[in-house]
């Protein structure tokens, strides 16, 4: 009996991509310290939680980004869920070039992953796990600790733009 195997995609990668924009997230900024001890982050809105027992999140990231390597290597990364006010950072973040970290107020959590001053929630992970699949690399991470701003807006983001709540 031969398995079952998906067939091919009928739709091209722009397509694929503008249909999982509908899908609205939050918006975290992913930070590690490379092997220098230089803070390393990025803008992600691929984050889920796994489990509550153990306590797991994931996130995935590009496997041909540049700091795949700090991120691979590193025992503890944190994942700081952005408030509505910290647009400025996702889009710092984001870009290629420039000082991501210059005038960013953060400081290190307990195993000294950064911590963005100002974060809505932060969840400080053990690195877990890693799998690769397509074109991107799933962490998973143990979270040793939480914080969080009860009453704080998030920052959201759908369609290619940033948005703040709005309670219906």
């Amino acid at each position: 009996m031969t398995p079952r195997q998906a067939a091919p995609a009928t739709f091209s990668s722009a397509e694929f991509r503008a249909a999982l924009g509908m899908f609205a997230t939050g918006v975290t900024i992913v930070t590690v310290r490379a092997a220098t001890g230089e803070p390393v982050g990025l803008t992600a809105n691929s984050f889920n939680s796994v489990s509550l027992e153990p306590p797991l999140v994931l996130w995935s990231l590009a496997s041909r980004s540049l700091s795949m390597g700090a991120f691979s290597m590193g025992s503890h990364y944190a994942i700081n869920v952005l408030a509505a006010d910290q647009q400025a950072l996702a889009q710092r973040f984001a870009a290629s070039d420039g000082d991501r970290w210059a005038g960013v107020a953060w400081r290190p959590g307990v195993a000294g992953a950064p911590l963005i001053e100002g974060a809505l929630a932060t969840f400080e992970c053990f690195n877990k796990s890693r799998y690769a699949e397509g074109d991107h690399v799933i962490f998973v991470g143990q979270v040793e600790r939480v914080t969080h701003r009860p009453g704080s807006s998030p920052l959201l983001f759908h369609g290619g733009r940033f948005y703040a709540e709005h309670p219906l």
